[in-house]
């Protein structure tokens, strides 16, 4: 008999009067949060605003769900169109179905645009969100757990996965399987520490950063890829998948080398935001209050002079009292006081 180490969720939705909480969007949502958390430390770190991360975030993270659902709808097609299927299963967005290629592509044209609005260089800010995505990633991927979709083949090892569910079609699946989903997350979670570490021994920057991420990221996918038996199409006996997590891996190396040859090194902190050289709040409201700053204060007239008292402007016409005393003196000096 197996044991199922990883037991099958017993529910993956909660119900707060009759509204439905679901388990997949609340990991889906945590993982945004630690992506954002992370990468505004790495981006004030390289000398950026604080709150930028999350204003170009506000773009990137609806192109990317609608990229990834994309993504998946136009490879999976067969599960949404055809006789016996029904279309509007495609806008179920909380079923599962976000593809990552599909994600991150729309997702980098969201935050172009947000980069765009800042005045920010979309490599720079690449680099800096790059681990964020992966541990984003990796607290994504318990939503499939949830779901209990995307599971491998069927496994002995004691770390299986116990699957008991019913398909649309009336179909009972019950076994157990590799947990596909739990490999990806702790695979994501390494690829954020190794993009860390690497960025942090030789500073990358112009994007290097980032290609790190999609190499190793495409790495174990391919693998992973080859545990899983849903639906999918498959190319020379190889699914869809791998052979996008070839293309991709070529791709990123790519970038790396002929970056690194053509702009070594890390962009000047001092070029990649312009938000983290306004003028601070309370700076502004001292400007427009009329009040006096330092230096307007050290380039007034000094009031003493040689040692005499204070003199005065008053109404723009001169202190009469210093031009007596010049014309009381005797000798030339006083014929001709100025």
């Amino acid at each position: 008999m197996d044991i199922a180490y990883i037991p099958s969720p017993s529910r993956g939705v909660l119900y707060l009067g009759p509204i439905p909480l679901r388990a997949y969007a609340f990991c889906i949502i945590l993982g945004v949060v630690a992506a954002v958390w992370l990468g505004s430390k790495r981006w004030v770190a390289r000398g950026g605003a604080k709150h930028t991360v999350g204003d170009i975030a506000v773009w990137a993270v609806p192109f990317g769900l609608v990229g990834g659902r994309l993504y998946h709808v136009i490879t999976d097609h067969q599960l949404y169109f055809g006789e016996g299927k029904n279309p509007w299963n495609a806008l179920k967005i909380w079923e599962g179905g976000l593809g990552i290629w599909g994600a991150v592509a729309l997702g980098a044209v969201g935050a172009w645009i947000g980069c765009r609005r800042r005045g920010v260089p979309l490599p720079a800010y690449a680099d800096a969100i790059a681990p964020g995505i992966a541990l984003a990633q990796a607290l994504g991927r318990w939503g499939n757990y949830f779901n209990q979709e995307l599971y491998g083949r069927a496994t002995t090892l004691p770390w299986g996965l116990e699957i008991h569910k019913t398909l649309p079609n009336g179909e009972v699946v019950s076994g157990v399987y590799h947990p596909t989903f739990l490999y990806e997350s702790l695979w994501c979670v390494g690829v954020a520490l190794l993009v860390l570490w690497v960025d942090r021994r030789w500073k990358l920057g112009h994007g290097r950063a980032f290609a790190v991420y999609v190499a190793a990221y495409t790495v174990g996918r391919f693998w992973i890829e080859y545990l899983r038996i849903d639906e999918a199409h498959h190319y020379l006996g190889l699914r869809l998948n791998d052979w996008t997590s070839i293309v991709v891996f070529v791709g990123a190396v790519a970038y790396f080398v002929i970056v690194g040859k053509l702009r070594p090194g890390r962009e000047d902190p001092a070029s990649i935001d312009p938000a983290a050289h306004e003028p601070a709040d309370g700076a502004e409201e001292k400007a427009e209050s009329g009040k006096p700053n330092e230096k307007a204060e050290s380039e007034k007239p000094s009031e003493m002079v040689d040692g005499e008292k204070p003199s005065r402007l008053v109404d723009g016409e001169a202190d009469a009292q210093p031009a007596a005393k010049v014309a009381e003196k005797p000798g030339k000096d006083a014929k001709n006081p100025i």
